[in-house]
């Protein structure tokens, strides 16, 4: 559970954080609330399309039972970005894009190490959805060994209109599964791409699956029939940087 001194609470002090830009990770607002202060954070709430999710009282006061108003926010670790902000820069540097697009993956430190993967080999950017997948906290940073204060991750409304993006934008997709699809190492995996990695226990969404170019796996010998997601990332990450000639 969060703490309450990684949070802040009240309208006027969520409201403050916003109109200063600070980056919303979370926003918890208290069922039935009224009135003009509460009008204008949802205002700003909108404007700036911070997500938030209508709870009781009771969810609010596990964390703090001080004077909250029925409002409760954390403000994000990093800065986000979007993809369509970032591929022009990427591609004006005159390399071909490498991009991660994490699908249903909810654990910190996997999303941490992932990230810590992602810099060293030479990737260029992250993409989350903004709920379902692991919220960038302290362990995330800690595991991604401070890759996370540099490393651009896009947290982005829909994963799927994202990668629609992308494709549109000339990159090749690449849905990575356990069983399905051509052996990684024997897959053209150069030029501009995407790699999609899923959640360990649901995998890939069959509108992400229905959108790949290619879809790849590792091949493994073992008794154990699937890899940690954040192995598998490293695995298929070093591929595609040795198949770019790095």
């Amino acid at each position: 559970m969060q703490k309450e001194s990684e949070c802040i609470f009240g309208m006027r002090a969520v409201i403050e954080a916003i109109k200063a830009g600070k980056q919303i990770d979370r926003l918890l607002l208290r069922q039935g609330l009224q009135g003009s202060l509460y009008h204008e954070l949802m205002t700003e709430v909108k404007k700036n399309n911070i997500v938030y999710q209508i709870v009781p009282l009771e969810r609010i006061e596990l964390v703090t039972r001080k004077n909250h108003q029925g409002v409760l926010a954390w403000l994000s670790v990093i800065e986000f970005q979007y993809i369509s902000n970032l591929l022009p820069m990427i591609y004006e540097t005159g390399e071909d894009p490498l991009i991660i697009a994490l699908d249903g993956v909810s654990d910190v430190r996997n999303f941490g190490a992932i990230v810590r993967t992602a810099e060293c080999l030479g990737a260029h950017a992250i993409i989350i959805p903004e709920k379902g997948s692991a919220r960038i906290t302290a362990d995330a940073v800690k595991t991604s060994a401070g890759a996370l204060h540099t490393f651009p991750v896009c947290r982005e409304k829909s994963i799927v209109r994202a990668i629609e993006y992308l494709k549109e934008s000339g990159l090749i997709i690449i849905c990575a599964g356990e069983k399905s699809g051509q052996i990684a190492s024997e897959t053209k995996l150069s030029g501009p791409l995407v790699l999609i990695l899923g959640s360990e226990d649901k995998g890939i969404s069959r509108e992400l699956l229905t959108l790949a170019d290619h879809h790849i796996r590792i091949p493994m010998t073992g008794q154990i029939g699937s890899l940690n997601v954040s192995v598998a990332a490293g695995i298929l990450l070093y591929e595609m940087v040795r198949q770019r000639g790095a």
